[in-house]
């Protein structure tokens, strides 16, 4: 618990002080959401953060969570929550249209292993989020008839960043404070960064991904965006366990959060590559020095490393989520062509191009990327490197009516991203600090296999960093 002057965003401990203090019940919070969904969609531009929502069941979930509080007998601290699911998941009673026009043409009648998780702890699920179509890109821009372009709370005229769009804005603009993404190339650590708040890539495996549509098996995992990294922890917490539905994860040691709240980080060694982490605009680069001279001032220190071939692990992991995208969308792509957005259309036709050569030799790539990566956590807890290079794009008149698609732009978003979604290890990104235009800039830690817990407790101190969090100029007060 940090104490905060001025804004700070509203999260799971304070709805739970609502709710034990009898101030406000999970029905009342619920009907507050719908007042704010029903504007959201009124509003010049929309926010369209959740595309899909339905009053009865909001109200369902919350009346039995308010019975539940009155009966003191609640089954979790996500119990009355307030959560949003990305599009990419199975949520009964919504469309699984992974932000196409022609996916999910009946509702769901089974929920993925994370949306049953999230019902099993007593959470409100408000609905499903935006997100890019089909996860092919990184601003979250999609301009067909069910989605619509996301905005960004800070700055309604900038993008959210994806593709786990919707679930980054629903957290900044206050509707949710948790929401949950995938990230097979950033996807929920570039909206989190983009939108001011946090979020959490876990270990691939760590958390179930059944019920999400398969677009990539190799490099995508889920996770956690949220208003503070306490609550990414808490719902990680409640997430991370293997799952006999998803082999990847079998195998996993048991998730702690071991250390996490201890007073320093004392004993810690932060590895930083000088060269990689500088490759960023000024405002970016000269926040996240000062950021790293504050976990230093804790007591970690900062040990020079050497990421080798990084050229070639962000050539090598664009050509297998791309090749594995491409693969699984193969009938997708000849039947559906004229239907998807122009963009996934080239991402897709791009796709085609490599062969089944270029896939093995990026395959023999990230065996070596792995064995980088195991020697170099043996002398370092963690890799530190901005978020982002950049703050987020604005958006423009064509990107509503044709979309965006800028290469240049998605390869340098991806930048401090790749590496971990190529080989496996958990990263996350934490809000220190705002541009001169008042857009988010962010931190992010990455640590070995499994080891998200040396994640949270430094994330926990960075936050510390940020001496204001600033207001979005999109917000809801659901608690007011």
């Amino acid at each position: 618990d940090s104490a905060r002057n001025g804004f700070s965003f509203k999260g799971i401990k304070d709805y739970l002080e609502c709710y034990r203090s009898g101030k406000l019940t999970p029905s009342q919070v619920a009907k507050n959401i719908i007042a704010m969904l029903e504007d959201c969609d009124k509003s010049t531009p929309p926010l369209r953060a959740i595309v899909q929502w339905d009053q009865e069941q909001i109200m369902l979930m919350a009346e039995a969570s308010t019975t539940r509080y009155r009966n003191k007998c609640t089954l979790s601290c996500l119990d009355g929550i307030p959560v949003c699911l990305k599009e990419e998941f199975k949520v009964v009673p919504y469309h699984h249209r992974v932000g196409t026009v022609y996916l999910g043409t009946e509702p769901e009648t089974e929920d993925a292993t994370v949306a049953k998780k999230l019902r099993e702890a007593g959470a409100i699920i408000i609905g499903v989020s935006n997100m890019h179509e089909l996860g092919t890109g990184t601003t979250g821009c999609n301009p067909n008839r069910y989605h619509k372009i996301p905005r960004n709370p800070y700055n309604p005229n900038h993008f959210t960043g994806g593709s786990s769009s919707g679930s980054a804005a629903a957290v900044a603009a206050g509707l949710c404070p948790v929401a949950i993404g995938t990230d097979g190339g950033g996807s929920v650590r570039i909206p989190a960064s983009f939108c001011g708040v946090v979020g959490l890539k876990g270990t691939f495996g760590r958390i179930s991904c059944h019920g999400c549509l398969p677009l990539s098996y190799s490099t995508v995992s889920v996770g956690p965006i949220c208003t503070s990294v306490a609550d990414a922890a808490i719902v990680y917490s409640i997430l991370a366990e293997p799952d006999l539905l998803y082999p990847y994860g079998l195998k996993q040691p048991k998730a702690t959060l071991s250390d996490m709240c201890a007073p320093d980080l004392k004993g810690l060694k932060l590895g930083v590559d000088w060269t990689f982490f500088k490759a960023c605009d000024d405002e970016v680069l000269s926040a996240c020095e000062k950021a790293v001279k504050h976990l230093q001032s804790l007591g970690a220190s900062v040990v020079e490393v050497s990421l080798p071939e990084m050229e070639e692990t962000r050539v090598a992991h664009a050509i297998c989520i791309l090749s594995e995208m491409r693969d699984f969308l193969q009938p997708d792509f000849n039947k559906h062509f004229h239907e998807m957005n122009l963009e996934t259309r080239a991402s897709l036709a791009l796709a085609s191009q490599f062969t089944a050569l270029d896939y093995i030799k990026a395959n023999r790539q990230r065996t070596r990327s792995v064995r980088f990566l195991q020697e170099i956590f043996s002398t370092v807890n963690c890799i530190l490197t901005p978020a982002l290079p950049c703050t987020a794009p604005r958006i423009y008149e064509s990107d509503l009516l044709t979309g965006s698609s800028d290469m240049s732009f998605t390869v340098r978003s991806m930048r401090f991203m790749q590496l971990g979604n190529f080989t496996g290890i958990p990263g996350l990104v934490v809000p220190i600090g705002y541009s001169t235009a008042g857009l988010p800039i962010s931190l992010q830690v990455m640590a070995k296999w499994w080891d998200e817990a040396v994640l949270l407790r430094i994330g926990l101190k960075l936050e510390q960093f940020r001496d204001q969090t600033k207001k979005p100029s999109i917000y809801y007060d659901i608690l007011a």
